[in-house]
């Protein structure tokens, strides 16, 4: 089977059986069994549903990891619950795969190569728990990849670095007091303190040169007769900031301007921390030669992107002390990202195959072997 051939199934495959954050049973149980087919020494069950493959050369040299990540999103359609791969995680798993495929058949000749499954990217909860097990401490460099959309990348064009935004997300819960509604001097509603809440965050300010951005994006009040005063509502907040420092000031302000909103009406409030990511930060010669090898193949390399999304891509990066770049793949992707009725051209999959396995190449294999 030709490499092409392969990327396009495994594809095709994943993209059949969509799972999302931590259930991704079935995948991560096809890619360690095509792991062990290709000889990789294989851990599984890392960070609950991470898959960990590792190819050593048995001689001194760099320790690469290749990442994808797995998880898809979960839609309602036609009032029903459907999952869906609405942000490429498919088609990053497959390229990864069949990449890591052509690797172990035509080997390395120094170092170790990695390739790193990860499980619930989507909540940017993923990339921590594989950290926190130990089992990537002897990574030394490391490359992602993504598909990104067609107004700011076309087939056949790819940048050597994605820089994402630091993402925070809390779940902020209103106490007040229940009443009759026709006694509402007796309650402390919940929902009239949310508002004040929300338009008390939405007038946090910080530098407007540095893009940020704090937005409830999901209010809830639990189940009761319609003539009742609640006594609980739950609002999710996110946050997004180009720095972690603006970061920091956000989440400070946030904190504050949600206290005084609640108190201004007698209600309380706890604060529960649900996710959160760092912005990105690569090295830079890694991204250069990232870009280089991306001009090797293409023709050409774009600049560095700019994009209001996050990634807990960033994680590992942070937390290992990682030299790190993020390939953001061209593939006429449309309408957009996280949208359920997202497509792209599949001969992405091939070209960005092809890109991770020269990467590893240039890296682990000497001279005469490329």
């Amino acid at each position: 089977m030709s490499d092409s051939q392969y990327v396009k199934e495994v594809f095709h495959h994943l993209h059949r059986i969509p799972e999302k954050q931590l259930q991704e049973f079935q995948t991560s149980k096809f890619i360690a069994q095509e792991l062990k087919k290709f000889g990789f020494h294989v851990e599984e069950g890392v960070g609950e549903t991470g898959v960990i493959g590792r190819l050593d050369s048995g001689k001194e040299g760099t320790v690469l990891g290749m990442r994808a990540d797995m998880d898809s999103l979960p839609f309602i359609i036609d009032d029903q619950p459907v999952d869906i791969h609405a942000c490429g995680h498919d088609a990053h798993s497959a390229m990864v795969l069949a990449a890591a495929k052509n690797v172990a058949e035509k080997g390395i000749s120094r170092g170790k190569a990695v390739f790193i499954f990860q499980p619930a990217e989507e909540t940017l909860k993923g990339a921590q728990l594989m950290v926190d097990t130990g089992k990537l401490s002897d990574l030394e460099e490391l490359v992602g990849i993504h598909l990104r959309p067609i107004h700011d990348t076309r087939l056949g064009e790819a940048s050597p670095a994605v820089y994402h935004t630091a993402c925070h997300r809390i779940r902020v819960k209103i106490k007040g007091v229940p009443a009759h509604s026709a006694r509402l001097h007796l309650g402390v509603n919940t929902i009239e303190a949310a508002m004040l809440i929300i338009n008390a965050v939405n007038a946090v300010r910080a530098d407007p040169n540095v893009s940020h951005s704090v937005k409830a994006t999901r209010i809830n009040t639990p189940g009761l007769a319609d003539n009742i005063i609640p006594p609980r509502t739950d609002i999710i907040f996110d946050f997004r900031a180009e720095s972690d420092d603006v970061m920091e000031e956000l989440k400070q302000k946030a904190e504050t301007a949600i206290s005084n909103g609640a108190q201004a009406l007698g209600a309380s409030t706890e604060i529960e921390f649900i996710s959160s990511a760092p912005a990105a930060v690569y090295d830079e010669r890694m991204v250069q030669f990232v870009g280089e090898t991306i001009e090797e193949l293409f023709g050409n390399t774009l600049e560095p992107a700019v994009t209001a999304g996050s990634e807990d891509f960033h994680i590992f990066t942070r937390a290992l002390n990682l030299k790190s770049a993020y390939i953001g793949l061209g593939a006429d992707l449309t309408p957009g990202l996280h949208h359920p009725e997202m497509t792209f051209d599949t001969k992405a999959l091939g070209l960005g195959q092809e890109l991770l396995q020269r990467i590893v190449f240039k890296k682990l294999a000497s001279e005469n072997e490329l």
